[in-house]
């Protein structure tokens, strides 16, 4: 069993990865900032990942053979310190110690406006500040370490706790949100689950660079958000469709990734909305 380190263990994703990682037998430390720590399922760690040294240090006690890098800011001023420069500083860490890496990046390192799904091959263009924040982090984090493995992702999704995504959709069905849901715009959501479970078998192959790993369905942000409130017994016609292009922001809209490559290298299997609900029974 590998010693793991993940960082952001206190976030949506990293519960679930500390979660299985630990009962999957693993030897699990993860790092929190500004939350505290759920469990007893890890060695907890407080780490800010903008604090290099701070960084260095704790790896080179740790000396962890895999870091899972979950750490981030979606915005506001700590969306580069964050979550590009903090990836930066892992990446060196985790080369220093000769730890393998596994970076979480995002498909909106894309401007959205090509035709059919974005490969492994195509190059990063953001459109948004987020979007550009996590290309410049595949930029440090490949320079810093050239045997990492990017992982590019999508919207995630779960139910045991349901996610902040999953809960802006239901506040938008009943009423509680005025917002509405872009029809153009595409993404393939990825249950929290399937990705953990990815993250960790990719810890024991050999890849390295880009890969994309996503759910199976390509799908409108509306027609996931009428899919989610019908698993959660919400009458969906309360959402209401809105057109992305006519955002006074600027978005990417088709953020389809082909996750052919990942599909052949794991056996865990990356499933399509509706094929997780209907595993679970919430397909209604």
């Amino acid at each position: 069993m590998a010693r793991i380190f993940i960082t952001g263990g206190t976030g949506y994703l990293g519960r679930v990865l500390v979660r299985q990682a630990s009962l999957g037998g693993h030897h699990v430390a993860a790092s929190y900032h500004t939350q505290a720590p759920p469990s007893d399922e890890a060695i907890w760690l407080s780490l800010d990942v903008r604090d290099a040294l701070a960084v260095e240090d704790l790896l080179d006690r740790l000396r962890p053979e895999v870091v899972i890098h979950t750490a981030y800011r979606q915005g506001g001023p700590d969306l580069l310190p964050v979550t590009a420069m903090g990836a930066g500083n892992v990446a060196r860490a985790a080369a220093a110690v000769g730890a393998r890496l596994i970076h979480l990046s995002s498909d909106v390192i894309f401007d959205g406006e090509r035709e059919g799904a974005y490969t492994e091959d195509d190059p990063p263009s953001p459109v948004s500040a987020y979007g550009a924040a996590k290309a410049r982090a595949e930029a440090l984090v490949t320079a810093a370490h050239p045997g990492a493995i990017v992982v590019r992702t999508s919207l995630i999704y779960g139910f045991a706790p349901i996610d902040r995504i999953s809960q802006f959709v239901l506040d938008v069905a009943t009423g509680r949100s005025p917002e509405r849901l872009f029809t153009d715009e595409i993404r393939c959501p990825i249950y929290v689950e399937d990705l953990a479970a990815a993250l960790l078998e990719l810890c024991g192959l050999s890849y390295s660079g880009p890969l994309h790993v996503a759910g199976a369905e390509a799908l409108s942000r509306y027609a996931f958000g009428a899919m989610i409130a019908r698993a959660w017994n919400v009458d969906p016609s309360g959402i209401q469709g809105a057109l992305s292009a006519e955002s006074p922001v600027r978005r990417p809209r088709n953020c389809a990734l082909d996750s052919s490559r990942a599909r052949r290298l794991l056996r865990t299997r990356l499933r399509g909305v509706s094929e997780v609900l209907r595993d679970l029974g919430r397909l209604r």
